[in-house]
């Protein structure tokens, strides 16, 4: 496993990359030296986010020491090691699978030649690794979906995409947290809150989550 690059992102952010590539071990290796950075509370930095396979780092520049920041983060980097995901939080996420809900549920079924009951069980068959939050407040990328029902976007997306929709998009499937444009494949739909400001936690999920979908 690399030791990460270090990239700097303009004045005020710095990121730690690791292997081009969606895997889970790439991803807990990430998820790891973000938690770590933001337990230290360093001086100046006012976010760490976890991403598929990076870590950025945002910082104040009149505040932060920008070469002591630099070679902290490459030393964590180069300790960090994927944590087992016995310890990662698992959610049971209730939906309401296909009609109204769901209404790219036939198409997807269509597409893996099986039944539409064949594609909920499939898409509820093992928890689902959430990579990172991202596009939304909320949103969270999570997979790896089964191949068999791995369709890949509309080709046109939406102009609305109801809060609660659940969707697939290749390998990934998420949760829309509100209304919003959208082109993933929305096979249903959960009443569950992905994000509220008021709450002292405002996002539902984080990343390094396992989610397993529950048909409701």
């Amino acid at each position: 496993m690399t030791r990460g690059r270090l990239v700097m992102l303009g004045d005020s952010c710095v990121a730690i990359q690791f292997e081009n590539a969606i895997d889970p071990v790439v991803n807990a290796r990430c998820v790891a030296l973000a938690r770590s950075l933001a337990g230290l509370a360093i001086r100046g930095v006012r976010d760490v986010v976890p991403t598929y396979n990076a870590v950025t780092i945002q910082f104040d520049p009149r505040v932060a020491d920008r070469r002591a920041l630099r070679e902290e983060v490459s030393a964590l980097a180069a300790a960090a090691a994927p944590t087992a995901d016995g310890g990662a939080r698992l959610m049971e996420v209730p939906v309401d699978y296909g009609g109204a809900a769901g209404p790219d549920l036939a198409a997807v079924a269509a597409f893996a030649r099986c039944s539409e009951a064949d594609v909920v069980r499939l898409h509820g068959a093992t928890p689902y690794r959430v990579y990172m939050l991202g596009f939304l407040p909320g949103f969270a990328y999570m997979g790896p979906v089964d191949a068999r029902i791995a369709m890949p976007r509309l080709e046109t997306p939406r102009l609305r995409v109801a809060a609660g929709s659940v969707g697939i998009a290749g390998a990934q499937t998420g949760i829309y947290p509100c209304d919003a444009p959208g082109g993933w494949r929305i096979i249903g739909r959960t009443d569950l809150v992905l994000f509220d400001p008021a709450r002292t936690e405002p996002f539902l999920l984080k990343a390094g989550d396992r989610v397993r979908f529950v048909a409701a």
